[in-house]
């Protein structure tokens, strides 16, 4: 919140600074700075200030969360000015304490971000790229932006993204993908160094960096799409896995949406959850499943397929459920007929949550058709037929039907 529409001045106040320093900083930045009484930031950041300012300095601790959340308590009736690299509103301290102690706490001065800097350098419209961070994240989130012809900014930590990255794209079919990673952007000693992603050469750079990846494809590399009904060959599975066509029908009635969470309860290979957190990387997804070998596989196949996030709840539901998130999504993709199974998935979704659920067998069949004579919604059955030799002829193979209920609550 600006300072000019509240009563008296925020608790906080969050500077962006760039590489550039001082010199770089607007006359509003400087005055924050100058007026505070406390500066916290990291100890690169308190260099970056001239001597003359007076206010204390006090570098992060490690870890630095706590200190966060004690900031105000630390600080009483102090003017408190925390530095965050370029703008603190992206990926940045601005945004957690805003999350921590309000807006209406917390004013920020931002700078030009390091996404902003890196396109202006690379001559990149910023509305076209993608933005990935993996600060503090796994590394595999960049998979699913990995498409040809896609140009992506990666955020990393210190100075081994930009090989991190490379060989990524290298491992997934796009080594001819272009790198190139910026170092120090704004400041006096920035620089790029650049090569292709299977040849990257150059090591742990600079530990400011920005990764950009100019994505291409290898010949032979055949890319994924992010929407529904991958092909089943990118899941490792042992035969419990909710078939390509299936799979696509099922999740436009689970109709992801972002920022949602999915319960995929007897997850299997753990493919409708997959599918569902690679609509939008704001999706979430929790997979329960009972046998330990599935549960491990599901964790493999989500991190192959870029959703590392995707929570494994190893447990036999109904009982595994107890205690997670509410969903606005479940997905039963077998057991419809264990007892208060679907009983306990129908109390948890909000007004407005879905029930997805599939049958195979007459006696789940008929435990769904109660529920659609109970609670209504769609019923609808799937039969898929595969071409497949016959002699020297070629025939329809068909495939077991699935039966797949769904309702909103």
């Amino acid at each position: 919140m600006r300072a000019d529409q509240r009563d008296g001045p925020a608790p906080v106040t969050v500077v962006g600074i760039g590489a550039d320093g001082w010199d770089g900083l607007s006359p509003a930045a400087r005055r924050a700075i100058e007026a505070a009484d406390v500066l916290r930031g990291s100890t690169r950041q308190l260099g970056l200030v001239p001597d003359h300012v007076p206010a204390e300095r006090l570098p992060w601790p490690s870890p630095m969360g706590p200190a966060l959340t004690g900031l105000l308590d630390e600080h009483p009736e102090r003017r408190v000015v925390v530095l965050a690299s370029g703008d603190p509103m992206l990926s940045g301290v601005g945004s957690s304490l805003v999350r921590l102690l309000g807006p209406e706490a917390v004013d920020v001065v931002p700078h030009p971000s390091s996404v902003s800097l890196a396109c202006a350098r690379l001559g990149w419209a910023v509305e076209d790229i993608a933005v990935v961070t993996v600060v503090g994240r796994a590394l595999e989130l960049v998979t699913s932006h990995v498409t040809p012809g896609r140009r992506l900014l990666v955020l990393g930590s210190d100075g081994g993204t930009p090989a991190e990255v490379a060989g990524l794209c290298a491992r997934l079919g796009y080594g001819a993908s272009r790198v190139t990673a910026l170092a120090r952007l704004g400041g006096p000693d920035e620089h790029a160094l650049t090569g292709a992603a299977a040849q990257w050469p150059h090591g742990v750079v600079d530990p400011l960096v920005v990764t950009a990846v100019e994505v291409a494809a290898d010949p032979g590399t055949v890319p994924l799409p992010t929407v529904p009904g991958l092909p089943d060959a990118a899941f490792e599975d042992d035969g419990q896995l909710t078939k390509r066509e299936v799979r696509a029908v099922t999740l436009a009635h689970l109709a992801p949406l972002p920022g949602q969470l999915l319960w995929d309860v007897g997850a299997g290979a753990g493919s409708i959850g997959i599918e569902w957190m690679r609509a939008h990387p704001s999706c979430r997804a929790v997979a329960v499943e009972a046998h330990p070998e599935r549960a491990a596989r599901i964790a493999r196949n989500a991190t192959h397929l870029g959703v590392p996030g995707l929570r494994v709840v190893e447990g036999r539901a109904p009982g595994a459920l107890a205690g997670l998130p509410a969903p606005d999504a479940v997905f039963v993709g077998g057991g419809a007929t264990t007892p208060e199974l679907l009983e306990t998935c129908w109390a948890a979704l909000p007004t407005g949550g879905r029930l997805v659920a599939n049958a195979v067998t007459v006696e789940s069949e008929a435990v769904l058709a109660g529920w659609f004579a109970r609670v209504g919604g769609e019923l609808v059955r799937i039969g898929v037929q595969r071409a497949r030799p016959v002699g020297s002829y070629t025939g329809w193979k068909p495939a077991m039907p699935v039966t797949i209920f769904s309702v909103v609550r």
